[in-house]
C-alpha cells in the first residue's frame, strides 16, 4: 500500500502542531509506522489521503456504531447547518436529545450536555463533590476519564494511595484527593473506604474498562461497588462515554443491571460530532446551576449540529435493537479467529462490539496483565492488518470497535486475514 501522501502531510505537520497530530495516539509512535491520513469514510470503510480502503475497526473511537456518512446522521447535519452552526442559546433539539437519553437510560432522569468526555467527567466529579460536601474520588489504575488534571493520575500501590501527577504541568496539590485502586479487586477499594470512607464524594469506573485494552468486569465487580459507595453515602459514577449505546441499548446497566449515580457520555450521543453530557438522578443534578450551586458552563454546549447529528443516531439504534444481537455475533466471530489464531500465546477480551487481542500469556483482568503485553508482537500484527487492509487502533491498549455496517464479507476477511497471519 502507498503512504508517500501521508508521510509527506505528517512531515508538514509536525512543524505546525504538536508531534504533528492533534491527539497523541494518532502519531503511530507505538506501531512504528506512518500514520494515515485520511481523506473520507463511508460505510465499514475508510480510505487515505494514498487512496488506500480499509475496513475500520476504529469507527472514530466509537461513535460510528452505525458504520460512517449515514444517510440519515448526514440528512439531519445537514439540515441543521442550513440553519445555522451555533446560537449559544437553547433550541428544542437540546430538549429532543435529553428525552431520547433518558427514554433509553430511564436512570439518567436530568442531564447537561457538554463538549467532550473530559469535559463530562470533570464536570462530574465536581457536581459529585458539592452534592456530598466530601473531597476525595476512586478511580481505578489503568481507567482513562480524559486528560482534566485530577483524572491524570499514575497507577498507586498499597492500602491508601494518594494521586501521583501523570503529566508534568498539573499540580501534586490538584490530585492529592485522588485515590487509586485496582480495577476487578473490591478489595483494593475496600480498604480506601476503611482509610476515608468518610471523605470520599465518588468513585469513577469504566463499567467495561477499554483504554487498557478490553476488559471486562468481573462477576459482581459493579454491584460491589454500588453497594460499597451506597453504604458510605459515597456516588456512583459510570463512565460510559465509549460503552454507552454500544455495549447495549441502555449502556452498561442494561447489559449488567447496576444502576449509577451518575453517568458520563459522549461519542454516540452525537453521532461522531464533538459533544459529551453527564446526568443521573434528579436530585443530584438539581446543583448544578442555575438550579444550584455547582458552578458549569459551556458556549457551544447543546451545538445544533452535534445535537441534530445525536438524535439521528439515538433513533436509528432505538428504532434498530436487533443491530446488537448481529454486533455480538460478528464480534464473536472475530475473537475466534483470533483465538483459533493465537492460542495460549495471546488473551482476547471482548463485550459485545469492543474487543482487544492482547500478546500475553493467561487472561487478562487488570492493568498488571495488560501491561503485560508484547508491543512489538502487536505491532508486528498491527503492521500486517493495516498493509492488508484493515485499520486497527495503533496501540495494544486501545478496543477494535465493531459497527453496524461491517458486513459478513468484511467479517469473513478479517478473520481470513488473522487465521492466514504468520509470526516472525
Amino acid at each position: 500500500m502507498h503512504e508517500e501522501k501521508s508521510a509527506g502531510l505528517f512531515r508538514a505537520s509536525a512543524e505546525y502542531i504538536p508531534g504533528g497530530v492533534n491527539s497523541p495516539v494518532r502519531a503511530y509512535r507505538s506501531v512504528n509506522r506512518i500514520p494515515r491520513f485520511i481523506d473520507k469514510a463511508r460505510g465499514s470503510k475508510i480510505y487515505d489521503v494514498d487512496g488506500n480502503e480499509y475496513i475500520d475497526y476504529v469507527c472514530s473511537w466509537g461513535p460510528a456504531i452505525m458504520g460512517h456518512a449515514h444517510e440519515s446522521v448526514l440528512k439531519a447535519v445537514h439540515d441543521a447547518v442550513e440553519n445555522g452552526l451555533s446560537f449559544g442559546a437553547p433550541t428544542e433539539k437540546e430538549l429532543k436529545l435529553a428525552r431520547l437519553v433518558n427514554g433509553i437510560m430511564p436512570h439518567i432522569e436530568s442531564l447537561r450536555l457538554v463538549n467532550s468526555g473530559t469535559e463530562a467527567v470533570m464536570s462530574a466529579i465536581r457536581l459529585a463533590r458539592g452534592y456530598t460536601g466530601k473531597n476525595r474520588i476512586i478511580k481505578f489504575r489503568g481507567c482513562y476519564h480524559g486528560h482534566s488534571d485530577a483524572m491524570l493520575v499514575k497507577a498507586g500501590s498499597g492500602g491508601i494511595t494518594t494521586g501521583v501527577p501523570d503529566s508534568i504541568g498539573v499540580p501534586a496539590a490538584v490530585v492529592a484527593d485522588t485515590m487509586i485502586a485496582e480495577y476487578n479487586d473490591i478489595g483494593s477499594v475496600e480498604r480506601l473506604f476503611e482509610a476515608a470512607g468518610n471523605e470520599i464524594a465518588a468513585v469513577i469506573v469504566e463499567p467495561v474498562a477499554a483504554n487498557m485494552g478490553v476488559v471486562p468486569p468481573a462477576p459482581g465487580f459493579l454491584q460491589a461497588l454500588r453497594d460499597i459507595t451506597s453504604r458510605n453515602g459515597t456516588l456512583l459514577i459510570f463512565d460510559e462515554v465509549i460503552t454507552g449505546f454500544r455495549i447495549a441499548l441502555g449502556g452498561a446497566s442494561e447489559r449488567y443491571g447496576v444502576i449509577p449515580d451518575l453517568v458520563t457520555l459522549g461519542k454516540i450521543i452525537g453521532g461522531g460530532m464533538p459533544i459529551g453530557a453527564y446526568g443521573g438522578r434528579r436530585e443530584i443534578m438539581e446543583m448544578v446551576s442555575p438550579s444550584g450551586k455547582v458552578y458549569q458552563a459551556g458556549t457551544l454546549a447543546g451545538n445544533p449540529v452535534a445535537t441534530a447529528a445525536g438524535i439521528a443516531t439515538l433513533s436509528w439504534l432505538r428504532d434498530n435493537r436487533d443491530i446488537y444481537e448481529e454486533l455480538e455475533e460478528n464480534g464473536a466471530k472475530i475473537e475466534e479467529a483470533l483465538k483459533k489464531r493465537f492460542g495460549d500465546s495471546a488473551s482476547v477480551n471482548r463485550t459485545g462490539s469492543l474487543l482487544s487481542v492482547f500478546f500475553t500469556s493467561g487472561k487478562v483482568t487488570d492493568y498488571d496483565g495488560a501491561t503485560s503485553s508484547d508491543t512489538e508482537r502487536f505491532s508486528r500484527f498491527f503492521s500486517y492488518m493495516l498493509d492488508n487492509g484493515v485499520y486497527l487502533a495503533p496501540s495494544q491498549y486501545e478496543a477494535w470497535f465493531i459497527s453496524a455496517a461491517h458486513s459478513g464479507e468484511d467479517i469473513d476477511k478479517t478473520c481470513r486475514l488473522i487465521e492466514d497471519y504468520q509470526e516472525n
